[in-house]
Parts: C-alpha cells; structure tokens; sequence
C-alpha cells in the first residue's frame, strides 16, 4: 500500500512539474515579471501533486474495483435469470443495468471538480444569469442519459457510429435555436465531464458489460461510452437554455 502511494506520488509530480515549469517560463522568462506570492504558488502546486496522489490512489482502490464488480454481477445469468431460465437474453433483461448506469453517471458528473469549476466561472462572467446547480444538474443529466443509451447498445450489438452520427446531428441543430450565450458553455460541457471521476466509473461498466454479455468483444463494444458522457451534455445544457428562455419569454408576455 505505502510503495503504491509513493510510486503514484512521483507519478503525479512528473506529470505536474512540467505544467509548473512552462507557467513559471513564461511568467519569468516572457513575461518577465515576478511571482507574486511565489510560496503561496509552491504551496498550492505541492497541495495539487499530494490531493492528485490520494484521489488516483482511492479510485485504483475503491472507485474503479466496484465498478466493474457491479457491472459483472448485474450481468450474470443468475441475476439475469435468477428462475434459472434458460431462455435467451433480451435487452429487458438488463433493466437495472440501464439504472445503474444513469444512477452512477448522474453522480459521478455532480462530484466531478472541472464540471464544478466550469459552473462557478460562468456564474461569475455571466453576472449569476447561468445558475451553478442549474448547470451541473444539465450536465449530470446528460451524462446519465448518454451512458444509459451507450449500455443499451452493447446489450443490443449496434454500431456505434449511427447513435454518434445522430446525436451530433441534433446538437448542430439545437446549436441554431439555442441562446447563443450558452452555445461555447454546452460544447465545453461536453469536454469536462470526461474526467477523474467519470472515466474510470464510466469505463470500467463498459468493459464489465461488454465482457459478460454473450458475442460482444470488450476491446470493440466495451469503450465508447465515453464518447456517450461528452455527447449527450451538450443536448441536455442547450436543452435547458431553450426552456429557460421560453419561460422567460412566456412570463415577460404574461407581464
């Protein structure tokens, strides 16, 4: 455990001291002005390798390991079946895998840092106009619902390039009707939910349920869900917007 925590700890500050070495380059070589707070600045860069360490360490541990346990058991013939029938799987058979996957997308989108960072910044530049709540609730919904539809097409065998293709194709639609404040912030959206938190939940059901359903190939069907979680928060955030601003149109008529 403890050889672990250190061979993460170097890990993590290999891969951020040079983040910290091209801020500092720039500010003093470029710039060429001073570090305010230079040891608060150290400080904060030490806080981010030791957090980074103990989070990556707790999903290896805890997150990833139980994501993949649920996959397989919700998976098994004798929860599938558990009358011991021999018939074969249909897609309702996997009912609360589709629950599981909209519980734990949901949830992990709400606990994810970037998505939080992102929803306080454009409350503050927005002047408080996009709710914070508002924002990560759009989010997480979408995410919920993109790796819902993404477990139903494992279970069902489909390529994934047609649900991708078709989604895209409502999002460059809702992107000519939605405000167009929202616009930039939606397609961001997208971005940030795939990460520390989501992927390694998110993959670890992918692989969990391509590998115990029956002619599906882990390495062909068990990633993409991840594509799911960055596609469908776009729909959902502009989705969103739009109604705002119908009801606010709707309530400035009835004024």
């Amino acid at each position: 455990m403890f050889t672990e925590l250190i061979s993460t700890f170097l890990l993590t500050a290999r891969d951020v001291i040079p983040i910290a070495v091209i801020l500092f380059g720039f500010q003093l070589g470029v710039l060429k002005r001073p570090v305010t707070q230079w040891r608060k600045v150290l400080l904060g860069f030490v806080y981010v390798i030791i957090g980074l360490t103990f989070f990556l360490v707790g999903l290896q541990l805890a997150l990833f390991p139980i994501g993949e346990s649920m996959a397989n058991q919700l998976t098994t013939s004798e929860f599938l079946h558990p009358d011991g029938s021999k018939a074969p799987f249909i897609w309702q058979d996997y009912f609360w895998v589709y629950v599981f996957a909209a519980a734990i997308g949901f949830s992990t989108t709400i606990a994810e840092p970037s998505l939080i960072a992102v929803a306080i910044k454009a409350n503050q530049v927005s002047a408080g106009t996009i709710s914070i709540q508002g924002l990560r609730i759009s989010v997480a919904f979408g995410v919920a619902i993109g790796i819902t539809l993404g477990c139903f097409r494992i279970v069902v065998g489909d390529p994934i390039h047609y649900y991708i293709m078709a989604g895209y194709v409502i999002v460059v639609v809702q992107t000519f009707y939605a405000p167009k404040m929202i616009v930039p912030l939606a397609y961001d959206s997208g971005g940030v939910t795939t990460s520390t938190v989501t992927v390694p939940l998110v993959a670890a059901l992918g692989l969990g349920l391509a590998t115990n359903v029956e002619g599906r190939n882990p390495l062909i069907d068990g990633f993409g869900l991840i594509a799911f979680a960055s596609l469908f928060p776009m729909i959902t955030v502009m989705g969103y917007a739009q109604i705002v601003d119908y009801l606010s149109k709707r309530k400035a008529i009835k004024e």
